[in-house]
């Protein structure tokens, strides 16, 4: 997942809320230059609550290139 500063981005790593928290939370790594390590995790019983198509766990490492 490719993002810039104005939060536009090309690809994808997930789904539903987790795309949106990625890209939100690359923004701020691109201002600050500071990586984060994003965890995020639902149960199977309510992904569909939340825009997902199943319940899992994903780490998604973000850091501003360049």
């Amino acid at each position: 997942l490719v993002i810039d500063a104005d939060g536009n981005f090309h690809g994808s790593v997930s789904g539903g809320c987790v795309e949106g928290a990625v890209v939100t939370e690359a923004v701020d790594v691109i201002d600050s230059g500071q990586a984060k390590m994003l965890e995020f995790g639902v149960a199977d019983e309510t992904a569909w609550q939340v825009g997902l198509s199943c319940g899992g766990r994903i780490k998604v490492y973000v850091e501003r290139l360049g």
